[in-house]
């Protein structure tokens, strides 16, 4: 493995701040800050923060949009040297408080509209609130009365909360030492310089936004922030803000083609287009390079433990040259150089199809709840079995973690072929069956539930549940539904059977359930 230069999240954006304080680093509708003004507002920012907690905080919860203040509230957590606790201001108020009690929050840096959601708690568990003005400017020059930075590498960088198949998030804890070499070999890969202007797609609670604001802001790039309905003409975005890089999910692109809004040859200003976060297809590559001629088009896989992408495949040229994999999906490719990667069969060896298990300076060092480890990673060296990790004794950087994904080896790159457990991607969100289930069971009127991952005509992945119980309005199911999770977690069906299909073993047959949802109509 090759080394590589490490820095924190802050390092990498100030060092381009007093490089070059003058060049633009975020645009936000008509606003444009440069890396001096940003840095001045994260600089003020972090002197509230201390002011108003009494000292630098180990973590905060960002609830907020995509603002100038948000983004400056970011640094300020950095800066002070705090982990940075993404929530979504249009994901459920109780599920964003709980995640914020679990991960001991002591600091929230709230938007307008989440001025509130802390009020709910018991004074004595909640955390100092912070409200950010969207209208939030630096007054004069930086503060002197900011701490020190904290550049610890072995501090936490961000905490993100994925789907549990306990029904409960799990935390990931990213620190510092694990994102640097991400950011260090990205920021080269894509030739991440001043006057390159890259997309910032991604929410906040999406690991890939660490990619949008540190590999930009790292490389001296600009930041270039879309709204909402810019999404829905993602061309028309590209072309008007002159973007060299564009990193979005597919289903961006395919929601486009759907609306129309996808015309051909225009991005003519991309060099590099990034696809990631569910599996990319052949068509939708293809069509994208009759949409920006000149970009190099990168599928990227990782999941969030090994701090976002560790493989990347490059594709250049016309589309009639590249070769066919099978599925119709365009390989996840190679690992970065810095990690390791080894497909195991389920015989515990090394295969040409099986689970990919890695291990490398981006991976994680284990939940925030450590029950969590066991079984998510596995002791294997060469000429011998792999062990799975039953949590009896400390993690260690020899120890691989198990992705959970079946990946076959063709022509020397590796093709996803899906999933070995019950995660799904939905709209590039990571979604475990067994948490939505878990959810459903809570109504009052459900005796057994059970959801199945189904194919939509589009090429999507869709949600579909069904449960045994008293007859509940479908309409008022999706709407209790979506007061406890995300929207992408809310099936598109709920229907109702007198009884769930069983295998020989008593257990739900998944498979069965799959063929009754696509086929049956009803509730």
């Amino acid at each position: 493995m090759t080394s590589v230069q490490q820095r924190t999240l802050y390092q990498w954006f100030e060092e381009s701040a007093l490089r070059q304080p003058d060049h633009p680093a975020l645009e936000v509708g008509d606003e444009v800050l440069s890396f001096a003004g940003l840095r001045a507002l994260a600089m003020t920012l972090a002197e509230r923060i201390v002011h108003k907690h009494g000292r630098a905080p180990r973590r905060v919860a960002l609830v907020a949009s995509r603002t100038v203040a948000a983004y400056a509230g970011y640094l300020a957590a950095q800066r002070l040297g705090a982990g940075i606790v993404p929530l979504n201001p249009d994901h459920p108020d109780q599920r964003n408080l709980d995640i914020a009690q679990r991960a001991g929050v002591e600091v929230a840096l709230v938007g307008g509209r989440s001025a509130g959601l802390f009020a709910r708690l018991p004074e004595r568990h909640r955390p100092t609130v912070l409200e950010l003005d969207e209208d939030e400017r630096a007054d004069g020059p930086v503060p002197e009365g900011t701490p020190p930075a904290a550049y610890d590498l072995d501090g936490e960088a961000y905490l993100l909360f994925t789907s549990g198949s306990t029904g409960q998030p799990k935390g990931v804890p990213i620190l510092h030492r694990h994102i640097s070499p991400y950011l260090a070999h990205n920021i080269t890969r894509y030739g991440i310089t001043p006057g390159t202007r890259l997309s910032q797609v991604f929410g906040l609670t999406f690991d890939a936004h660490v990619f949008d604001l540190f590999a930009t802001w790292g490389g001296g790039g600009t930041l270039v922030v879309p709204s909402a309905t810019d999404l829905y003409s993602p061309v028309d975005f590209i072309v008007e803000r002159r973007l060299t890089h564009w990193f979005s999910v597919p289903s961006v692109v395919r929601e486009a083609q759907r609306l129309g809004n996808l015309p051909l040859g225009r991005a003519v200003t991309l060099r590099h287009s990034l696809f990631g976060a569910e599996p990319v297809t052949a068509q939708h590559v293809a069509l994208w390079r009759e949409v920006a001629p000149a970009s190099q088009i990168h599928n990227v896989y990782g999941p969030t433990e090994l701090a976002i992408c560790c493989t990347n495949h490059r594709l250049t040229g016309p589309s009639a040259r590249w070769p066919q994999y099978p599925g119709g999906t365009v390989p996840i490719g190679v690992m970065f150089p810095h990690m390791e990667g080894v497909l195991l069969g389920g015989d515990g060896l090394p295969a040409d199809e099986g689970e990919l298990c890695v291990r490398g300076p981006q991976r994680f060092d284990g939940y925030l709840d450590p029950r969590e480890n066991a079984g998510r990673f596995l002791s294997y060296e060469d000429g011998g079995r792999a062990v799975a990790y039953d949590g009896s004794a400390p993690l260690t950087d020899r120890h691989w973690y198990r992705t959970g994904d079946r990946v076959r080896r063709v022509d020397g790159v590796m093709v996803h072929c899906g999933r070995l457990d019950q995660q799904v991607k939905v709209r590039g969100h990571r979604v475990e069956i067994g948490e939505v289930e878990a959810v459903l069971r809570r109504h009052p009127y459900v005796v057994d539930v059970a959801v199945a991952a189904l194919p939509t005509d589009d090429g999507e992945t869709e949600l579909v549940a069904a449960y045994a119980g008293r007859a509940v309005d479908p309409a008022v199911f999706e709407a209790w539904l979506g007061d406890q999770v995300p929207l992408h977690m809310v099936p598109a069906r709920i229907r109702r059977l007198d009884g769930l299909p069983l295998n020989d073993n008593g257990k739900t047959d998944r498979n069965a359930l799959a063929r009754i949802l696509a086929t049956r109509e009803g509730s």
